[in-house]
């Protein structure tokens, strides 16, 4: 992990603390009971987006707890732990392909680096495609993409080495999952868009894809394109059962609305693949 995420993810904690503490005695110092009211309807706003994407959160919370685990562990220890847990060749041919592809979803490569990147990804994209497609079509995306992603990667790379245009020695290389989870979630997310800003998101995405293809030429780095690839499938076929959701409308403390007319059908969204 990069020194600079690090500092990130102390800054954060150190505002969550601060804030609960200005909290906790707000009442006994009216400056602070004014700086906290009018700092509220923001924190609300972010506690009601948190809690309308449960799944992305928690996966935040548990491949961050991994990737902490990464820089203050020995690295020789994380090489060995992650190379164990990689969905490379070698895991994939021994017998361990459902272990593997289970814990190489919450390690991230190179030790972590880019943290913040991913969680902003996920904060962001991944919890804005998971509050329309709902925890359960959303799950299914990512780790469609993950999986199947990751198979296909390596198939490739297997026929790469038998061929002689790869070295033997990439069956036991480290190839480990929270990306492929982010792009397919990315992907998903340019499908529930509409009009211009699909192709507006669309563009980004395969700027993202595209750029590390022609800066680092690896194999992975297609992986992620494969990975979008499937993502884009699972949610297509997620789209075809039925319809985007509308997130309901919130109150001022962030409570759901639960009229009559949010929980209708007048509320999804009827767009078409």
């Amino acid at each position: 992990m990069r020194e600079s995420d690090s500092g990130m993810i102390r800054i954060v904690l150190a505002a969550v603390i601060g804030w609960y503490l200005l909290k906790a005695v707000r009442s006994r110092v009216p400056a602070v009971h004014t700086f906290v009211a009018r700092l509220t309807p923001w924190s609300e706003r972010l506690h009601a987006w948190v809690l309308s994407a449960p799944a992305t959160f928690c996966y935040i919370a548990v491949f961050t707890c991994f990737t902490l685990v990464q820089k203050t562990a020995p690295p020789r220890l994380i090489d060995i732990m992650t190379t164990v847990d990689s969905t490379n060749l070698y895991q994939l041919r021994s017998n361990h392909t459902l272990s593997v592809l289970a814990t190489s979803a919450f390690w991230m490569a190179d030790h972590g680096d880019s943290l913040v990147l991913y969680v902003a990804g996920f904060a962001t994209v991944v919890a804005w495609a998971e509050r329309r497609y709902g925890t359960p079509r959303l799950a299914f995306i990512v780790v469609s993409g993950h999986v199947f992603g990751s198979l296909l990667t390596e198939a490739l790379l297997g026929q790469a080495i038998d061929n002689g245009r790869a070295p033997s020695k990439l069956a036991y290389a480290t190839d480990v999952g929270v990306s492929y989870m982010l792009v397919s979630g990315m992907a998903a997310a340019v499908l529930a868009v509409r009009g211009w800003m699909r192709l507006l998101a669309a563009a980004v995405l395969l700027g993202i894809l595209l750029t590390p293809m022609f800066t680092n030429h690896t194999i992975w780095d297609f992986g992620h394109i494969i990975a979008a690839g499937c993502g884009l499938v699972a949610a297509a076929l997620c789209r075809l059962a039925g319809p985007l959701r509308k997130p309901a409308p919130r109150t001022r403390t962030g409570a759901a609305v639960t009229t009559q007319s949010s929980r209708s059908d007048a509320d999804r969204v009827p767009d078409s693949l």
